[in-house]
């Protein structure tokens, strides 16, 4: 059999930590991180309280973002870093006490006297508020 006829049952089949995304070089070494943003409250009243965000941050600092209000199809904004992005729509922002949880369960507490705590491990909904209550001494 030539190489032209082979068939697919015939390849050898990948090995699932081969079609797992790797990081990428040292162009961009830490890869693709997704997080969610969630907001205690909601001071302006568009947005609304609970997930509001879900997002992700390139390698390159590149930030998108998915607003999912109004639901159900929200909208897409694009950053060129992720700092942009925090600027504009959390430290603007103080009095909402915003958490950010990336998919390794690292979360970041924005609170309401600007403070800013990271956790490295996840906590529950009922955690974020209390943790959030310390930061803002209430």
């Amino acid at each position: 059999m030539t190489t032209a006829e082979t068939t697919l049952s015939d390849a050898v089949p990948p090995e699932a930590a081969d079609l797992k995304p790797k990081r990428p070089t040292n162009r961009a070494p830490e890869g693709i991180r997704t997080f969610t943003v969630c907001r205690q409250n909601d001071e302006t009243g568009v947005s609304g309280e609970g997930v509001i965000v879900e997002g992700c941050r390139f390698a390159t600092g590149h930030t998108v973002i998915h607003w999912l209000t109004p639901a159900p199809r929200g909208s897409i904004a694009f950053f060129d870093n992720f700092d942009d992005f925090i600027k504009i729509h959390v430290s603007s922002h103080p009095t909402n006490g915003t958490i950010i949880t990336y998919d390794d369960g690292e979360q970041t507490i924005y609170g309401i006297d600007g403070s800013v705590q990271k956790n490295e491990a996840p906590c529950e909904p009922k955690e974020n508020k209390e943790a959030i209550e310390v930061a803002n001494g209430i």
